[in-house]
């Protein structure tokens, strides 16, 4: 069987119901717990952790976070859209994305006008 969400092939034990919809776990987690870019705990902990471990910019980042921060930081501000476009990702994996880079205190939202960006956080 086949994972409703990402068709990715997995075995009946495990597979994951949700509203009618025969899901891997991956996809259950992130429909059942999405990521919250505002969550004041988890920017308390990322941003204590990365002091500690004395970790700068992209720092202590996957790969794609890194291209994404290096991405917003040549042009200065981008789109969700754009991101979405030039990494070939989905929404939700970019949303998971930019959330952690949130939680580190390195991307933040800024709003120009009806139109929000994405800005390195200063």
């Amino acid at each position: 069987m086949n994972c409703a969400r990402c068709g990715r092939e997995i075995l009946a034990m495990d597979s994951y119901q949700h509203l009618g919809q025969t899901l891997c776990e991956d996809c259950y987690i992130d429909i059942r717990n999405p990521p919250k870019a505002c969550d004041p705990w988890a920017v308390y902990s990322a941003t204590r952790s990365r002091q500690i471990q004395g970790m700068n910019g992209a720092e202590g980042l996957t790969d794609l976070q890194k291209a994404i921060y290096e991405f917003i930081k040549g042009k200065g501000k981008v789109t969700r859209e754009e991101l979405i476009e030039h990494f070939n990702l989905k929404e939700i994996e970019l949303q998971s994305q930019l959330a952690v880079m949130r939680h580190c205190e390195l991307v933040k939202g800024h709003k120009e006008g009806d139109r929000i960006y994405l800005v390195l956080f200063r």
